[in-house]
């Protein structure tokens, strides 16, 4: 069900970056920006926003609306905008196993001499068009308006809330860790993880098919309990997995100081010495690699990743309660069901 729904979705997404010219004049503008938008829209992902956002709205609608699958193509230009930012931010190298966009940006940029500007400079630019791309994009499906002006509201709030996360997630990581607590953490994944990358799209797509409030209340807590479940099995993966597996640049959490679940549990169980190591560590303004290798062996010795694996364990049982609950359709009641198999592979 899930790879059907995506064929359809990396189908639409070639019919969409093909009639970018048509519907934008952006070669027009500048091929260097047409160029590179349809580059990057077009890597190979996971699609697993866009991909909830259907499985909601047929598991609750009569019938599928023409535009539905354009529509969903929202989600995926959304986290486009996202990743170009969050890589900026970030300083990432690498993205979806391919240069970031102001990485990339920055190669076609070494030609010139004397810029007072740079690749990441570009990258903001390009990321606010695809931005505006994503809101044009959801208004093609042709469905009861009252229902996809709220649909479009929660959308759009998606966006809010993961850029507020963002900017909290940043200020945190000015703080001593000692002042981090849980709930902090769990705050930061909800607004920058959960709720775009799950909550939205599938009250969007709900909202969008018209589901009961009782049914929309269920995915939202199924989906902060199965985004809290894939940022901790994300931190795990940038702190364990090599680049080649990830497709992004490792250790990335650590060079940024973000206080992760791993960091927050190896702070309170390390030695008092390796604790000082980590303060230290994250005051620096740029940590080199061996400060982070020093902070991946505390908390690979704190026992830290088996207790985030344990946290996962238990936020997808309570994901898997609110399934149970839930009236849609069975093949895409089922879809939820398995997918924190599918995507959690910490």
């Amino acid at each position: 069900m899930l790879n059907e729904i995506k064929n359809k979705i990396d189908a639409e997404l070639r019919a969409y970056a093909a009639g970018l010219e048509t519907a934008y004049g952006l070669r027009r503008i500048s091929p260097v920006l047409s160029g590179h938008i349809r580059e990057y829209v077009l890597r190979p992902g996971k699609r697993v926003r866009s991909c909830l956002f259907v499985a909601a709205y047929l598991g609750y609608a009569r019938a599928p609306r023409p535009g539905l699958y354009r529509t969903a193509l929202a989600f995926e230009m959304l986290h486009n905008f996202m990743l170009i930012h969050d890589d900026i931010i970030d300083r990432s190298a690498l993205r979806r196993g391919a240069p970031s966009m102001h990485a990339q940006l920055d190669r076609y940029l070494a030609r010139y001499r004397n810029l007072k500007f740079t690749g990441s400079d570009l990258g903001i630019v390009v990321a606010d068009c695809i931005y505006a791309m994503a809101i044009e994009a959801f208004l093609a499906v042709r469905e009861n308006p009252a229902h996809k002006e709220a649909a479009l509201r929660k959308f759009t709030e998606a966006a809010v809330f993961t850029g507020g996360g963002e900017f909290v997630e940043m200020l945190a990581g000015a703080r001593p860790i000692g002042k981090i607590a849980l709930r902090d953490i769990y705050a930061i994944y909800d607004l920058k993880t959960a709720y775009y990358t799950f909550c939205a799209p599938l009250v969007v797509g709900s909202i969008l098919a018209g589901a009961p409030r009782s049914q929309i209340s269920l995915l939202t807590g199924y989906g902060i309990d199965l985004g809290r479940a894939f940022q901790i099995n994300d931190d795990i993966l940038d702190m364990c997995a090599p680049e080649s597996q990830t497709g992004k640049t490792s250790l990335t959490d650590i060079r940024e100081s973000k206080k992760t679940l791993l960091i927050w549990h190896a702070y309170r169980n390390a030695r008092l010495k390796d604790r000082r190591a980590m303060q230290r560590i994250f005051d620096k303004p740029a940590p080199d690699r061996k400060d982070m290798e020093k902070i991946r062996s505390v908390v690979n010795g704190s026992g830290s990743v088996t207790f985030g694996r344990g946290r996962i364990r238990s936020l997808v049982r309570h994901a898997a309660a609110a399934v149970s609950r839930l009236t849609m359709k069975k093949p895409y009641k089922e879809l939820l069901s398995n997918l924190p198999s599918l995507i959690l592979k910490a």
